[in-house]
């Protein structure tokens, strides 16, 4: 008995993480909507820009990748993913671009 409620306590602890989760996941996609970024980008169809799935794989296990992606979010660029640049987004705070390129990163 004992072992069953321990289980099931466990149980709901991974359930209320994963919960919180698709919380913070609902949060950022609202974030990306509002910074207009779902303008060019979604999550896994190509778009104007890159799908963020395609983001991901391709910066996936660099280590300045975060970096790398929050600095070219800021000034905007081209040439990476073809001809069409993506405007710069100076006006966007460097939290929302950290949290939003931390999300994009985490897409498999």
């Amino acid at each position: 008995m004992k072992h069953a409620l321990l289980a099931a306590l466990a149980g709901a602890g991974i359930l209320a993480a994963g919960g919180a989760q698709a919380a913070d996941a609902a949060a950022v996609e609202s974030m990306l909507k509002k910074h207009a970024c779902t303008a060019c980008h979604a999550i896994d169809k190509k778009g104007v820009g890159p799908a963020y799935k395609e983001v991901a794989s391709k910066y996936r296990g660099q280590k300045d990748a975060e970096a790398q992606l929050v600095a070219k979010v800021k000034a905007g660029g081209a040439g990476v993913w073809g001809k069409i640049p993506m405007p710069p987004n100076a006006a966007v705070s460097d939290a929302d671009i950290k949290t939003m390129v931390q999300y994009i990163l985490s897409l498999k």
